[in-house]
């Protein structure tokens, strides 16, 4: 039986149409949260998430928004409190790469990672901490990375992007802990994707044999630990990074 410890939250998990984001909305709904699933174009494998709650019982809304553009993140956590009250935990997931060596990378391939990944995280706390404040309880939990902590070759927009949410995210916590409001940062390390697949099998063995663990991630292990520090039970944690990495060496 799923232990139903955000019973009654109303949660927001940008980019929850695939992957990551999918099995953090599904995980946070098997808890007790009504979920609010932000995409940016995929209609279908929306309409696919929402349904899979439903299945479950649980509660879901459809919120298509880019969220680097400001006047649709007011208008999309406007949305949410107009439907639910308020918002109590959000989850700044939504992320784009753009790989290239540096020489090679463009103005736009730099500006488009900053603005999804670091903007859109900036936008969406800003404009969802108005009802945490009121309501004196909130968790924002930002999916990093940990080429955010290590670097990455190929990844420097990325890297500096996701080097930017952890930094943030401890400045979040510092200004809203007097407030009942904790933020902590996840960052994942090779984690199943459509994008692992793919991978020739040297490259998977080269990526495995720095892995302690030597297997990829599955996006229920990052889902895992998101359910945990939006429940209670992590009440005492805050501006803290959490690798979930299998132990990247």
């Amino acid at each position: 039986m799923e232990k139903r410890e955000v019973e009654g939250r109303v949660s927001l998990v940008t980019g929850a149409s695939r992957g990551l984001g999918r099995a953090i909305a599904l995980k946070l709904a098997r808890s007790g949260s009504r979920v609010g699933i932000n995409y940016l174009s995929n209609d279908e494998a929306a309409l696919k998430v929402a349904a899979e709650i439903e299945h479950i019982g649980g509660e879901a809304m459809l919120l298509k928004a880019d969220v680097s553009d400001a006047q649709a993140v007011r208008a999309m956590v406007r949305e949410v409190i107009t439907k639910w009250g308020g918002i109590d935990i959000l989850v700044n997931n939504a992320g784009i790469v753009r790989d290239t060596l540096l020489p090679r990378m463009s103005e736009e391939a730099w500006d488009a990672v900053m603005n999804t990944n670091l903007r859109g995280a900036y936008l969406c706390t800003k404009f969802a901490l108005r009802p945490m404040i009121e309501r004196k309880w909130g968790r924002i939990i930002n999916i990093a990375s940990v080429a955010g902590i290590i670097g990455n070759q190929g990844q420097a927009n990325y890297s500096a992007a996701k080097g930017g949410l952890i930094a943030f995210t401890k400045s979040v916590a510092r200004e809203m802990g007097s407030r009942n409001i904790t933020a902590n940062a996840i960052a994942p390390g090779f984690i199943v994707s459509d994008m692992t697949e793919h991978l020739p099998q040297e490259t998977k063995n080269m990526i495995l044999s720095r892995i302690a663990l030597q297997r990829f991630g599955t996006p229920e292990d990052v889902a895992e630990l998101v359910a945990f520090l939006a429940s209670d039970r992590a009440a005492y944690i805050t501006a803290q990074v959490i690798s979930v990495d299998g132990g990247v060496i």
